[in-house]
């Protein structure tokens, strides 16, 4: 955080949350004495996604930075992320994306996270009402998997088909609803 040029009460604040931390247990009448404890932030956390937005602000300045096509970008929610390529050829785009991906990979790398290749997966939209067969995007050079293009993708609790039809999830939804609601008791 000193780094990258957060105000000194940032970083002194998560040093003193996150050093010299003792917990106790309990359990019926028995309580134990304190144990130090290695406290880090999970998942489940709410400084999590604020932990993560800050430590990936530099890649994604630098991402911003080497991305300078106005068809590719690239969203990030906590630990999600979604490259975009525009392009009317497949094949352009795969090369955008293997591109993007290998300089995201490289990043995150270098900053001492782990790419877990295998929840990468490769979704494109199409303009045309027909059948679409995309070809595979070839990551293995970079360590990465051959990724077939998926016929749906859920992002952020939403389903999106290659047409954008979203009829995979409002039949999600349905489901759901239909599965959860209070059945009539006779």
């Amino acid at each position: 955080m000193d780094k990258i040029g957060l105000n000194q009460k940032f970083s002194t604040f998560f040093k003193n949350y996150l050093a010299r931390r003792k917990t106790k247990y309990l359990w019926k009448y028995f309580l134990s004495p304190f144990y130090n404890v290695d406290v880090r932030v999970g998942q489940e956390s709410a400084l999590s996604p604020i932990l993560s937005a800050l430590y990936l602000f530099l890649i994604f300045h630098i991402l911003e930075k080497t991305f300078k096509n106005p068809k590719n970008s690239i969203i990030s929610f906590v630990d999600d992320s979604l490259f975009i390529s525009q392009n009317k050829s497949i094949l352009h785009s795969n090369a955008n994306l293997f591109y993007s991906y290998n300089v995201f990979s490289f990043l995150l790398t270098k900053f001492g996270l782990v790419v877990k290749h295998g929840k990468t997966e490769v979704f494109h939209l199409s303009g045309l009402y027909k059948a679409f067969n995309p070809p595979p995007l070839d990551l293995t050079t970079l360590g990465g998997p051959i990724l077939l293009p998926k016929a749906s993708w859920q992002y952020l609790g939403f389903f999106f088909d290659q047409e954008l039809t979203f009829q995979h999830h409002i039949k999600f939804v349905t489901n759901f609803i239909q599965h959860v609601s209070p059945q009539p008791v006779d």
